[in-house]
């Protein structure tokens, strides 16, 4: 399998090898849900795009994300294709659907930044707006040495330096979960859950009670990267320990992936907002089971980096030269978005390889 005919080189032609080879799959549903007042960073439209294979009436359905976090779009993408390319659509059981959801960030996907258009990291933004919003009294301890002033070799250092010393004194578990918890009191900082929904928050809803309103049991799999070893999977399932729901997960990409992992190696932070917590609750108490995949890429460090430097370029990158905030922009990407052949590939092989062991195993709850 060519990842060059998986991947592709922009948000637009992405979305148009979704579009193309859904409908060459036989998708029978396929539709745009267009972004309003927003476009990429060359006018070009953005949307939300859906395709259901299979039996849109089934008692089963699999919802496959991609593109929550927009630096991530294209590993989603890539894998997304692999499955519709590969035939299984056609092959699926009657009473059994996979509804595909391609770029969930339009905006973050095409401008080549984690957050949305009020830069939201739509994975913390599923809490109820309506209710205080979860605390984080931590993030507010160590916001001073997140995201420095300026991308100078002594300020990182400073910041690094800073950090390590919460780390000594608090555990880098505590630091772990301050960071990636999510945090709604910082507008411009890492991790911002915001204060109401986003469009893609209302836009996801909208999909999840239209689409799989027939579904009494629906897997889910959202596409990530950023943790995990080199080229590999990485599960992070949400579901409760001991559950029937989360002995469905290790049933389809087994028990010593699924259980007990470790992010990073250190303690699972106590994540709020997520997309999978928010269609948990979306489809009114009928089953779910699944999780985020991970793909790693460049390891701990280096995806800390580029957050902060996404968070940096967006709030200081026009003090810089065109040529140099491209560099820059440019490191971002590869940390979530590796450009190396051999990783693309290992993104098609076991993107594939998971999808499949997911539609089967919905087909067989």
């Amino acid at each position: 399998m060519n990842f060059a005919d998986h991947f592709a080189a922009s948000y637009s032609a992405a979305r148009e090898r979704f579009r193309s080879s859904a409908a060459a799959a036989g998708a029978r549903v396929l539709r745009s849900y267009e972004h309003p007042g927003h476009t990429g960073p060359h006018g070009e439209h953005l949307s939300i795009e859906l395709a259901h294979l299979g039996n849109p009436q089934g008692r089963r359905q699999l919802l496959v994300i991609s593109g929550t976090h927009g630096t991530e779009g294209h590993p989603g993408s890539a894998a997304q294709v692999a499955w519709l390319k590969s035939g299984d659509a056609a092959r699926l059981p009657a009473d059994t659907g996979v509804l595909m959801l391609h770029g969930l960030n339009p905006y973050g996907f095409a401008h080549g930044t984690r957050t949305t258009e009020n830069n939201v990291d739509l994975n913390r933004n599923f809490v109820d707006h309506g209710q205080p919003h979860p605390a984080n009294p931590g993030y507010e301890e160590m916001r001073h040495c997140l995201v420095p002033e300026d991308w100078s070799d002594e300020q990182l250092a400073a910041a690094a330096a800073a950090e390590q010393r919460f780390a000594d004194e608090r555990g880098a578990d505590w630091v772990f979960d301050v960071l990636a918890r999510g945090q709604y009191s910082d507008p411009q900082g890492i991790f911002y859950g915001g204060v109401a929904p986003e469009w893609s928050h209302r836009t996801l809803e909208a999909i999840v009670r239209e689409h799989l309103a027939p579904a009494e049991k629906v897997g889910l799999l959202e596409w990530h990267t950023g943790i995990g070893a080199w080229g590999e999977p990485f599960f992070l399932c949400f579901s409760e320990p001991g559950s029937a729901e989360l002995a469905q997960a290790a049933r389809w990409w087994g028990a010593e992936r699924v259980l007990g992992v470790r992010p990073h190696g250190l303690a699972r932070p106590a994540y709020q907002g997520l997309v999978l917590q928010a269609v948990e609750r979306f489809l009114d108490g009928r089953p779910l089971a699944g999780g985020v995949i991970e793909f790693g890429t460049r390891g701990g460090p280096r995806v800390r980096r580029a957050l902060r430097l996404d968070q940096w370029l967006r709030r200081h990158g026009r003090r810089l030269s065109e040529d140099a905030r491209s560099q820059l922009h440019a490191d971002v990407l590869d940390a979530f978005n590796p450009v190396d052949s051999a990783w693309r590939e290992a993104v098609v092989h076991h993107g594939l390889a998971l999808t499949r062991a997911a539609a089967e195993g919905v087909a067989t709850w």
